[in-house]
């Protein structure tokens, strides 16, 4: 048995190189299945990214509507919703008297 271990020592050594590299290449922290959640967790990381982003410039012009110069228009949008004056879908007649 010893002599056969010894005549095929560089086969078993190579074998198991090569599944330690294998099982490496597929497992472990730097491996392609941690590779591939990593890849997932960026995606999902960047989507986030790119929503916060929008939502910080629709907040920057909603403040700049409401800086030294006032946007009437925003104003009554603003005060319709918060306070309920109005509905959706409504008509609004303006009468104006002619002097």
């Amino acid at each position: 048995m010893l002599k056969k271990l010894k005549k095929n020592y560089f086969l078993l050594i190579s074998t198991f190189f090569i599944l330690y590299f294998f099982f490496n290449l597929l497992s472990g922290q730097r491996g392609l299945i941690s590779y591939f959640e990593k890849k997932q967790i960026l995606n999902g990381l960047q989507y986030q990214e790119f929503t916060l982003i929008n939502q910080i410039k629709d907040l920057d012009f909603k403040n700049s509507l409401l800086s030294d110069n006032l946007d009437l228009d925003y104003i009554e949008t603003l005060i319709r919703e918060r306070f309920l004056f109005g509905k959706d879908n409504e008509t609004i007649y303006i009468i104006k008297k002619n002097d």
